[in-house]
C-alpha cells in the first residue's frame, strides 16, 4: 500500500526519534541530507538551543556592508508582498550566512509564534536551527521548500518555509529570499514566485556590476531574450569574458565561460563582428562550438565602439533620471515587459514618476500607436463607460453627433495608461475585466464591435490589497492587471537625488547653476510631494534674477516658506526615535510597525535608514 505524505513523514519521525538516523527512503532525499547534517553538527530534535541573535550595531554593519544588494532585494521583496498579500505569509532577506536583514510580514501572519522568532539580526542557519530553508539553502545553495514537520525541530512544524539562492555577479552566493507561512496555507506556486524574484534581484546585480561592459543575453527562442530565463554574458572592450550569469553557464553547458577566455571560445562568429551586426539593434543568432543556435542581442555597445564608426540609433533612453539601482532596476524590468506586450502595474508614492515610467515604455515598446493617459480618478461615474469604449449617435444625452470611438480604440497599436487606477468605480472595473479576457471593444448604444491592440499599464499611489479588503477594487481585476509590478522610491530614498535636481534645473531654466552646499541643504527636506514638489521648489527658486546661481542660502529662505506645513527637523526624528522603538518591540517586523504607527513601509525604511 502506498503511503501517503503525511504517513512517511510521521514515520520518518518515529525512526529519528529511536534511532537518532535519518531514514532516506521516507523523506525528499534534500529533507534526508539536511537531517544527516544536523544529526552530525550534534543537534538534537527534541532539544533545540536557544535561538542566536546579533546585536544592532552588528546587524547595521551588515546591511551597510550589502547596501545595493539590499536595495535590489527590498524592492522584490515588496513586489512578492504584494502578489502574495493575504495568503498569511511573511517575506524574508537574509545574508548568505544566514543572518536575517529584512522581513516583511502579512498582517494575519504577523501575530503568530512563529513570526516572532523569524526578526532581523537573527542567525537562521542549519547548524543552530536545524533543517529550515532559509538556512539550507544557505548551507547547499539550492532553492528549497521545507514543509511543516519535515523541520528538524518540532517548534518550527507549523511553517512552510520556501527560499531560493541569491548569486552575486561573480557566481558566489549573495544571499537567501525566503517566504514562509503557516503549514496549512501550502501553495507551490509561491516557491516559483520566491525563484522569479531571486532571479530578478540576481539579473539586477549582474547589470549594476557590468553597467560599463558589453552584455549579451542570449536564449535559445528569441521571445524569451527579455525574460528571467535569458543568459547574460558580460565582455570587456576587447571580447574577453568577465562574468556569466547562471542561465548563460546553463545554457552553454561544458563550454568555457569562466573569466578571462575569449569569445571565440564559445562561438564561432568574432567579436568584432557582432558588434558591427549589432548597430542595428536587432536580434542576432550565434552558434556555439557544439553546435547549439541561439538568438541573441548585444547591450552596451555604445560604451566601447570606436567614435569614427557610424553612430548606431541608441536605444531609448528614459527621459529622467534613474541612476538609483532600484529605479534602473525597475526601468529595465518596465522595458522587457513592454516589448512583450504584458500589462504593467506601477506603485509609488504621488509624484515619484510613475507617468513618466509608463511613458518611456511605450517608449520601449516601439509600439507605432498613440499614448493614451486616462485619470481613473477624473472619469464621470455615469459616462466612464462611454469615454472607455465609446458611443454611437444618439446613445444617451449629450451624446457626440456622430458618436466616439472611446479612449480604449484611440491607444489601439499604442498604449493605453490608466493613472489612479485605485480610483476607479466597481461598475468599470467590471467592464475592463471584460474587456481583458478578449480585448473587444463594445460601444455604448451599440455599433460595430472591434478588436484592440493595446499595451496595458496602469498606476497607483493607494494600497490595492487594503481596496480589495474593503470591497473598493476586485481581486480579479487587480491579478490581470499586475502581471509584472514595479514600485518606484519616493525621492528621499534614493541614491540619485543630486542628480536628479540636476536635471530638473536644466529643464526649467537651462541657464542656471547650483551647488553642492544648496542640493546638500534640499536633500534632507521631507519631500512628500517628491520629485513633483522638488520641480515646483526649484522653478521658485529660479524666479531671481542674475548670477542664475542657486545656493544654500537661497535655498534656505525658499523651502521654509515651501516646508511650513511639514513636520520641523527636531519633529521628524522624534518620529524617527518612535518608530525605531515600535520597530524593535515588533521584533523587526516592518509591516506590523506601520500599521502600529499608521505610517507607510515606505517611512519605516526611511527612519530605519538613518541608523546606517
Amino acid at each position: 500500500m502506498l503511503l501517503s505524505t503525511e504517513d512517511r513523514l510521521f514515520r520518518a519521525r518515529t525512526v529519528l526519534a529511536r534511532t537518532g538516523a535519518a531514514p532516506d527512503d521516507l523523506l525528499p532525499a534534500s529533507i534526508a541530507e539536511s537531517w544527516t547534517r544536523c544529526l552530525a553538527a550534534g543537534l538534537d530534535p527534541d532539544n533545540p538551543p536557544p535561538l542566536q541573535t546579533v546585536g544592532e550595531t552588528t546587524l547595521r554593519e551588515a546591511r551597510q556592508r550589502r547596501d545595493l544588494l539590499r536595495r535590489l532585494a527590498l524592492c522584490e521583496m515588496d513586489n512578492l508582498y504584494h502578489q502574495i498579500a493575504g495568503t498569511n505569509f511573511m517575506i524574508a532577506f537574509a545574508a548568505a550566512d544566514g543572518m536575517l536583514l529584512d522581513t516583511i510580514t502579512d498582517p494575519s501572519f504577523s501575530d503568530t509564534a512563529a513570526a516572532t522568532s523569524i526578526r532581523p539580526g537573527t542567525l537562521w542557519t542549519e547548524t543552530n536551527c536545524g533543517t529550515n530553508a532559509l538556512g539550507t539553502v544557505a548551507q547547499t545553495g539550492k532553492a528549497i521548500m521545507v514543509h511543516g514537520a519535515e523541520h528538524f525541530f518540532a517548534r518550527h512544524g507549523s511553517l512552510t518555509c520556501m527560499a531560493a539562492p541569491v548569486f552575486d555577479a561573480e557566481g558566489a552566493l549573495a544571499g537567501v529570499l525566503d517566504a514562509s507561512s503557516d503549514c496549512r496555507s501550502r501553495q507551490t506556486h509561491t516557491r516559483a514566485l520566491v525563484s522569479m524574484a531571486a532571479t530578478q534581484i540576481e539579473n539586477g546585480l549582474f547589470r549594476e556590476c557590468h553597467r560599463t561592459d558589453v552584455l549579451i543575453a542570449l536564449h535559445s527562442r528569441a521571445e524569451y531574450l527579455h525574460t528571467l530565463s535569458a543568459g547574460l554574458l558580460a565582455l570587456d572592450p576587447g571580447g574577453m569574458i568577465l562574468a556569466a550569469n547562471s542561465q548563460a553557464r546553463a545554457l552553454l553547458h561544458g563550454l568555457p565561460t569562466t573569466r578571462g577566455r575569449r569569445l571565440e571560445e564559445l562561438f564561432s562568429s568574432r567579436f568584432e563582428d557582432l558588434l558591427t551586426a549589432s548597430r542595428n539593434n536587432e536580434t542576432l543568432r550565434l552558434q556555439d562550438r557544439v553546435g547549439s543556435v541561439f538568438a541573441a542581442r548585444l547591450e552596451n555597445v555604445r560604451v566601447i565602439r570606436p567614435v569614427a564608426m557610424p553612430a548606431q540609433p541608441p536605444p531609448p533612453k528614459p527621459g529622467f533620471v534613474a541612476d538609483d539601482p532600484a529605479v534602473a532596476a525597475a526601468v529595465s524590468r518596465v522595458e522587457a515587459a513592454a516589448r512583450r506586450k504584458l500589462p504593467i502595474l506601477l506603485r509609488g508614492e504621488t509624484g515619484t514618476g510613475k507617468e513618466q515610467l509608463a511613458r518611456h515604455a511605450h517608449q520601449a515598446s516601439g509600439r507605432r500607436g498613440a499614448f493614451v493617459p486616462v485619470n481613473c480618478a477624473a472619469l464621470p461615474e455615469s459616462l466612464a463607460e462611454a469615454e472607455m469604449f465609446g458611443h454611437s449617435e444618439g446613445a444617451f444625452t449629450g451624446a457626440r453627433r456622430q458618436g466616439a470611438a472611446g479612449l480604449v480604440l484611440e491607444a489601439d497599436g499604442g498604449t493605453l495608461f490608466l493613472d489612479e487606477i485605485g480610483e476607479m468605480k466597481l461598475p468599470l472595473q467590471a467592464m475592463m475585466l471584460r474587456l481583458l479576457d478578449d480585448w473587444t471593444v463594445r460601444p455604448v448604444g451599440g455599433g460595430k464591435q472591434r478588436r484592440a491592440d493595446v499595451l496595458l499599464l496602469s498606476a497607483t499611489n493607494v494600497d490595492l490589497t487594503d481596496a480589495i479588503a474593503a470591497g473598493r477594487f476586485r481581486a480579479d481585476l487587480f491579478y490581470r492587471l499586475n502581471t509584472v509590478e514595479v514600485t518606484l522610491p519616493p525621492l528621499r530614498e534614493r541614491d540619485d537625488f543630486a542628480a536628479i535636481a540636476r536635471h530638473l534645473l536644466h529643464s526649467i531654466a537651462p541657464d542656471w547653476q547650483i551647488d553642492d552646499a544648496a542640493i546638500a541643504a534640499l536633500r534632507h527636506q521631507a519631500w512628500t510631494g517628491n520629485i513633483r514638489e522638488l520641480h515646483s521648489t526649484l522653478t521658485r527658486l529660479t524666479l531671481g534674477g542674475p548670477p542664475n546661481r542657486i545656493d544654500a542660502e537661497a535655498v534656505g529662505g525658499s523651502v521654509a516658506v515651501a516646508h511650513e506645513p511639514t513636520v520641523a527637523h527636531p519633529l521628524r526624528e522624534m518620529l524617527h526615535e518612535r518608530i525605531r522603538a515600535v520597530h524593535h518591540q515588533t521584533m523587526g517586523n516592518i509591516s506590523e510597525t506601520a500599521r502600529r504607527l499608521s505610517v507607510s513601509r515606505n517611512t519605516v525604511y526611511r527612519a530605519l535608514s538613518k541608523l546606517s
